[in-house]
């Protein structure tokens, strides 16, 4: 029995002790409860607040419960086929006289405890994350599609590129028409350069699973590279792919995404790709000058200077 008191069995016990010192009818009138009930709890109480805890009303039989000879007749079935699905054991048992509905037999199986026990799934541990130690060891990758409402040509669809190194979290960002395997093997090489003119050398891009990085979950690509990969592997840096479904392990590259929708797309519009990209150019910049937390309130390209 649980060993907590509710504050029904708590008024009870009230009840039971006044009654005890005065009387029935004097406790019937002071707690404005029929004697009735309070002989019902008097009569169940031993001393003890355990006994004037409400039980259950569940009755122990019931007119339509199934009879020992059907209980046997399922653990028989059940014991010389113990691999059968519920759908032919319960046909097999029609045959031999069961005359349940499929709810039925399912209900009073589960009773029984005939299922076998669920094993407890393991819970997920995620691995430590891996610090970087220098600039340029792993750069994050990643697609942000530019919100419609930013653009004033219905047509025009826009969209941003972004990578960021993990140790200087310094970012580089570009605009595209589409978002492609060309578009990002592009991509890769402007910002191979663009990490080399401040003294950082790629050795790994790091993005999800996207059709525009890889053909892991092709039909009929998947043993092919795309252009994204072979550009990688012609520069000499490792491509390496996030677990699926999983864009956290991407965290910081999508984390930025979030800031550039609060402080840049929230506030802009842009009429052409020239338009959107000379004003991404200009956030980009501001964006690796403000300070940040990680960097011990440096910024970026502070933190990237002091490091090359």
């Amino acid at each position: 029995m649980s060993k907590s008191i509710t504050q029904d069995m708590a008024y009870r016990q009230s009840l039971m002790k006044y009654a005890e010192k005065y009387g029935v009818s004097r406790a019937s009138r002071k707690y404005n409860k029929s004697r009735s009930y309070i002989y019902f709890w008097k009569a169940r109480w031993n001393g003890s607040v355990e006994s004037l805890a409400c039980q259950s009303r569940r009755p122990h039989s019931h007119p339509n419960q199934h009879t020992e000879e059907e209980l046997k007749l399922i653990y028989d079935m059940r014991r010389r086929n113990p691999a059968l699905g519920m759908m032919e054991l319960w046909h097999r048992l029609c045959q031999r006289g069961y005359s349940r509905r499929p709810e039925s037999l399912f209900r009073v199986m589960r009773k029984l405890g005939m299922f076998p026990v669920s094993k407890k799934k393991e819970p997920y541990k995620p691995k430590p994350y891996e610090q970087m130690t220098y600039p340029g060891q792993r750069v994050q990758v990643d697609v942000k599609v530019v919100p419609r409402k930013c653009i004033t040509d219905p047509q025009l669809r826009l969209f941003q590129y972004t990578a960021m190194d993990e140790f200087t979290r310094l970012r580089f960002l570009a605009a595209y028409p589409e978002q492609s395997t060309y578009s990002s093997a592009d991509f890769l090489k402007r910002l191979v350069k663009w990490y080399a003119r401040r003294g950082i050398q790629v050795e790994c891009v790091q993005t999800d699973n996207g059709f525009e990085f890889t053909n892991r979950f092709s039909n009929s690509k998947r043993d092919l590279p795309t252009l994204f990969e072979s550009t990688a592997a012609q520069l000499g840096i490792r491509h390496k792919l996030i677990r699926p479904y999983t864009p956290r392990h991407n965290g910081k590259v999508e984390r930025s995404h979030r800031e550039d929708q609060k402080r840049f797309y929230s506030c802009h519009s842009f009429f052409s790709l020239d338009d959107f990209a000379k004003q991404l150019a200009v956030h980009n910049r501001r964006s690796n000058n403000l300070p940040m937390r990680p960097l011990n309130w440096l910024s970026p390209c502070q933190f990237s200077v002091q490091h090359v």
